[in-house]
């Protein structure tokens, strides 16, 4: 399987993620427009990329028959619902300007651990997951 898809959405949602903190960094109050367009704009990166990993990837890797890559699979899948919800929470919360100028403080606490966390997710199946499916070509 071809995972050159999977690492240019990576850096797709890393270069999102690196353009919220950006504005963040702006104020979150006076750049609440921007910010809730760009997490708009960056949950539909998101959206799409766990669409594609759930209906292909994790089942091509889970049905691969290397029981370690199998394996490995079921565990990224896994760990991604919560992952995913989390994120998915987080989004809906803040794409709105009029929450993120009367709550600006909360807004970089949560951007701060759901971003962290799906950072180090994709840095993990880039380092992990990844090769592991692409040893199987």
């Amino acid at each position: 399987m071809n995972i050159d898809k999977f690492k240019q959405q990576h850096l797709a949602i890393l270069a999102a993620i690196d353009d919220l903190r950006q504005l963040a960094r702006g104020g979150v109050a006076a750049q609440a427009q921007a910010i809730a367009s760009q997490i708009i704009a960056m949950s539909g990166l998101i959206k799409l990329h766990l669409a594609v990993e759930q209906r292909y990837l994790y089942p091509a890797a889970q049905a691969c028959g290397v029981a370690k890559i199998a394996q490995l699979a079921r565990q990224y899948e896994h760990e991604m619902e919560g992952i995913a919800g989390a994120y998915l929470a987080f989004a809906s919360r803040w794409n709105t300007p009029v929450r993120l100028e009367a709550e600006p403080d909360a807004f970089r606490s949560e951007a701060n651990a759901v971003l962290h966390a799906l950072h180090q997710r994709m840095r993990r199946e880039d380092h992990d997951l990844y090769p592991a499916i692409a040893s199987l070509a």
